[in-house]
């Protein structure tokens, strides 16, 4: 692992190729798992600040399983996340016109009508995030509906961690990114020797 101002990277986060096939996956990440996107403390607030203008663009079951959960829940482990469609899709996403899921929150953010992205779990996937005591630390999440994306990724010889450099430095600050991008060769040159 590649350590940087209290973030541990796993190495495969540095390695491994990975670029997101939309074409491919039509959004699987937004239904398939147990739970809806993990959710920080301060993304709470955000959410129920910005539910008003992110609701016209979500699907009527989307706006009921908010209407019966709350715009975020309390999980098993005392996390938060978002709210579930009968425990599959999101609670916060639509279809498009070519049948991809999208999220409702990112759409109402590209068309000005909101500052908030949307979760930033959403935006690092397939990074995952796992809080130690005084580190976090970026973990890389495998999972069989996103080969297309790594194929992809292979294709256009691109890292997990280049890939996902805007949300990286959104959570961690453009310099962070930097330094690391920097640290990455000299730390892989002596991780393979």
């Amino acid at each position: 692992m590649l350590e940087h101002k209290g973030v541990l990277i796993a190495a495969d986060v540095l390695e491994e190729q990975f670029v997101c096939d939309l074409n491919k996956c039509k959004g699987a990440c937004c239904i398939e798992g147990d739970l809806g996107a993990p959710l920080e403390q301060d993304e709470l607030k955000k959410l129920e600040e910005v539910y008003d203008k992110v609701e016209p663009y979500l699907m009527e079951s989307g706006k009921e399983a908010i209407k019966e959960q709350g715009v975020y829940i309390k999980d098993w482990e005392d996390d938060f996340s978002t709210p579930t469609i009968e425990g599959k899709e999101c609670a916060y996403v639509f279809y498009d016109f070519n049948g991809h899921l999208k999220c409702g929150i990112e759409q109402a953010y590209l068309d000005g009508k909101i500052d908030y992205r949307k979760p930033i779990s959403c935006a690092m996937y397939p990074i995952r995030v796992v809080k130690l005591n005084d580190f976090e630390a970026l973990n890389y999440d495998r999972w069989e509906i996103c080969s297309d994306a790594c194929s992809l990724g292979k294709e256009l010889k691109t890292t997990v961690f280049d890939f996902l450099k805007r949300p990286l430095s959104e959570k961690y600050g453009k310099e962070w990114v930097e330094e690391v991008s920097e640290i990455i060769p000299e730390y892989l040159k002596h991780a393979k020797s």
